[in-house]
This record gives C-alpha cells, structure tokens and sequence, in this order.
C-alpha cells in the first residue's frame, strides 16, 4: 500500500471532518489538500477532475482516489481492521442507521450549496432558520434512536465508531447555528466524550481552519 494519503479537504465541511477524525484515530499521517467552497474551489476544472460531484472530501490512499464520506469511511474500517462497525450484523445496521440519520438525513439538506439556494428563493427564509430546523428535527430523531439501545459511553460501543464520526461534526454545526443541545442529553454527553480525544480534537475545524 502506498505510504501517501492525500485528503481535499475543506476545514467546515462535516463530511471532510468525518475522515480527518478518521485518519486521526488510525494514526495515519496525510496531507491536507485544501478546497475552499465558500469560494467555489470546487468547481474548478482540477478538482472536478478528481471529484466531478464538485465535493468534498476525496481521499487518495493505497492507489485509489475515493469519495463520499460513507464509503471513505468504510474502506478504512475495512482495509485498516479500524472498528468502526460492530461484528454482528443487527448491531451493524444499528450502527449505520445512525450515521446514515445524519449524514443522509440532515447532513443534505444543510449542505452550505442546499442552504444558499434555500434562502435564494426569497420569502422569509433564513440560513439560521434553515440550519436550526433541520438540524433541530435531526437531532431530535438521533436522540430517539440512541434511548432504543443501551446506554453505551459511544453511539453504539463503548469505542468511537461510524456514528460517533457523523454525530461530533454534526454537534459542531449545531452550536455554529445556534440550536439548544438541552434537550439532546445523551447524544452531548457522547459527543462531549469523543471531543475530549486527541484525534477528534485534532480534526476540529478550528484546529485545521488555514491562516489568514
């Protein structure tokens, strides 16, 4: 397996913050390829050649050029024994239920191009009306999910794993915009445990967010 891994990676993005805390956790050292989508990098002709969804992130590891976080993640915990999914099947599809309720659920539709276009439209929409509903009624529905299985320190083990990886980013933009996590006890507490890790703080956008 080649020894380069190079992650395009825009320092907001939940979907890139996903594989940096992934990276971190399996100690694998990468270099940051920076697309900035407030400025539109990604719709240059260099990085739709590499990604022609025009998104991030895109992660280049053992030869191979992936995208979309799901599956990024997936090759990891497959190719890099990471644990990132349980071994039973049901507790597996327990586990991806839980990622996917946030990263096709809520991650979508509080995409930054979703969210403009939203506002775009006029009437009295808001980007911070926008972000707090969506990501209220997200939130709302994951912690529903998590009071049917055990009280585990972590969305479905007692080790980080695929949803905790979708659930911290998605915490992250939930304080950005403004939403209450009061009444979402137990996905804070899980998510205030995971933050306290090196590699999930290594990976918080604050800490990767390019100089000015």
């Amino acid at each position: 397996m080649s020894d380069s891994i190079i992650l395009w990676d825009y320092w907001r993005s939940s979907s890139a913050y996903r594989i940096r805390i992934a990276l971190n956790l399996l100690g694998l050292v990468y270099q940051s390829r920076p697309v900035d989508l407030v400025a539109g990098d990604q719709q240059s002709a260099d990085h739709l050649v590499a990604n022609p969804q025009g998104l991030v992130p895109v992660l280049e590891i053992d030869g191979q050029r992936l995208t979309q976080s799901l599956a990024i993640l997936e090759y990891l915990d497959e190719t890099r024994n990471a644990g990132f999914l349980p071994k039973d099947p049901a507790a597996r599809a327990h586990a991806r239920a839980l990622a996917y309720a946030i990263a096709m659920e809520v991650q979508p539709i509080c995409n930054l191009r979703v969210a403009r276009h939203a506002v775009s439209l006029g009437g009295s929409a808001t980007m911070e009306g926008w972000m707090g509903q969506f990501i209220t009624l997200g939130l709302q529905g994951f912690e529903g999910l998590l009071a049917q299985g055990p009280d585990l320190p972590f969305c479905h083990g007692h080790a980080p794993g695929l949803a905790d990886l979708c659930l911290v980013p998605q915490v992250y933009n939930a304080r950005r915009w403004g939403v209450d996590l009061s009444p979402y006890p137990r996905l804070a507490a899980i998510a205030e445990r995971a933050e306290a890790i090196a590699a999930f703080a290594a990976a918080h956008p604050d800490r990767v967010k390019p100089q000015a």
